[in-house]
């Protein structure tokens, strides 16, 4: 269970006020950027299988839209806090700035639990969702996609129903589809393999050789299964993820002392990404606690899952071998782990520049789609491996000309962006 008293918004302003006064911001300046711009909360009233109607808590964040349209996910959590929302929106224009692509941050959430809801009542939720909001989003105006515990079917659902609202097609209001309704190829990668471009350049510039690494996973969603992936067929060795049991109400580790095999896990695990521990078992893994990926004696953390999982109570139990800890999920660091890590010389990439893989990848599907003509996945994986390279680089070069932690690095390149674009238009 989550702990009440993290506070993902608070995070997220702490991390900014640091960088602020580094950069000297002035106090019109923090004022804009540490809060966001809009924010809707509505309420989405659906009608259950039973005849029932069951009223949902939705939000809609657009924290900061200087540099282009708002862009940010969707998430269907039963643990949805607004605050929650709006760290992610304000990370995400963070993110989007960072690897220099014309959007800007939003995020949004529904307070449910997609496993007690049928795929009837999923769907009206999603077309209750864009119905509360079908004149604030828009392909130039805010652009959703996928998030925890949503899918490209989803998206499918909420684009339709803003077409029925605007009397259209738009298949550019909202990203993450399946290919053949807008999406791109190379979409359902692009988080996963995009962390893993960081990585590889991180790893060359200190010289280690990435076949002669092992990591650890949190997390078996999209993002940890396509790292995993293209981490081992850079020939790494991937000792364990770690994901939920939704029977048992909490998360368990798989390990291979020898590595483990995606697709062998895969075949055990179900559509809510839980691997099934008796097969696993059968198959020769240990289930262990569901927090023991961190303390695994291998080069690399990738923490993949949700916000708040290397704390100031967890960051010491990290093996003295680790070298780098590349943040996969949005969030899962806290200041006083940061600290711990930065004493400890554990290099970090920061979320939003280790995970802006996904966003990209959605720039890239509404450029396609707003344009009508879509690229082949080597030439989307292609633009992908570039543009991640590019940002990794020009952070990397900033933390080491001017000693910062690569958060503070990446964070400074960011928010001048941000401030610039908000200052040619005369907010500031």
């Amino acid at each position: 269970m989550p702990d009440k008293s993290f506070n993902a918004f608070k995070i997220a302003q702490e991390q900014f006020d640091k960088v602020a006064d580094y950069l000297g911001l002035d106090q019109a300046t923090r004022d804009l950027l540490r809060n966001p711009l809009r924010e809707y909360h509505f309420l989405i009233p659906v009608r259950m299988d039973d005849g029932s109607v069951k009223v949902f808590q939705g939000f809609r964040v657009q924290h900061n839209d200087a540099r282009g349209p708002a862009k940010g996910g969707v998430r269907f959590h039963p643990q949805e806090t607004i605050d929650t929302v709006k760290a992610l929106a304000m990370w995400m224009t963070w993110k989007c700035s960072v690897v220099d692509i014309p959007l800007g941050g939003g995020k949004g959430g529904v307070v449910c639990d997609p496993h007690n809801l049928s795929e009837r009542e999923q769907e009206n939720l999603c077309r209750g969702w864009v119905r509360q909001v079908a004149y604030n989003i828009g392909p130039y105006l805010d652009v959703p996609a996928p998030d925890v515990m949503t899918s490209g079917q989803h998206m499918v659902w909420m684009m339709d129903e803003f077409e029925k609202i605007h009397n259209g097609r738009f298949p550019g209001v909202i990203t993450g589809k399946p290919q053949g309704m807008g999406g791109s190829l190379g979409r359902t990668e692009a988080t996963g393999y995009g962390v893993v471009y960081v990585l590889r350049e991180a790893l060359s510039e200190m010289g280690i050789d990435i076949r002669k690494t092992k990591a650890a996973f949190q997390g078996f969603g999209n993002v940890s299964r396509h790292a995993v992936e293209l981490y081992s067929q850079y020939g790494g060795v991937p000792l364990c993820v770690s994901c939920w049991d939704q029977e048992e109400q909490k998360a368990f580790t798989y390990l291979k002392e020898d590595g483990i095999d995606l697709q062998e896990l895969l075949k055990i695990t179900n559509r809510f990404g839980e691997i099934d521990k008796d097969e696993a078992r059968k198959l020769g893994y240990e289930v262990l606690p569901g927090d023991a990926w961190i303390e695994q004696d291998v080069d690399i953390l990738v923490p993949a899952a949700l916000e708040h999982q290397i704390t100031g109570e967890n960051a010491s139990r990290i093996s003295p071998r680790v070298k780098i800890v590349v943040e996969g999920a949005n969030g899962p660091t806290t200041p006083d782990a940061d600290l711990i890590l930065q004493e400890r010389g554990i290099f970090v990439i920061p979320d939003f520049l280790a995970n802006a893989g996904g966003v990209t990848c959605s720039y890239f599907e509404q450029v396609q789609c707003n344009m009508n003509y879509f690229w082949t996945k080597d030439e989307v994986l292609s633009k992908l491996d570039t543009k991640m390279t590019e940002a990794y680089l020009q952070v990397s070069a900033l933390a080491r000309e001017r000693k910062l932690y690569m958060r503070d690095a990446a964070y400074v390149i960011a928010i001048q962006r941000v401030v610039e674009a908000c200052k040619w238009r005369g907010w500031i």
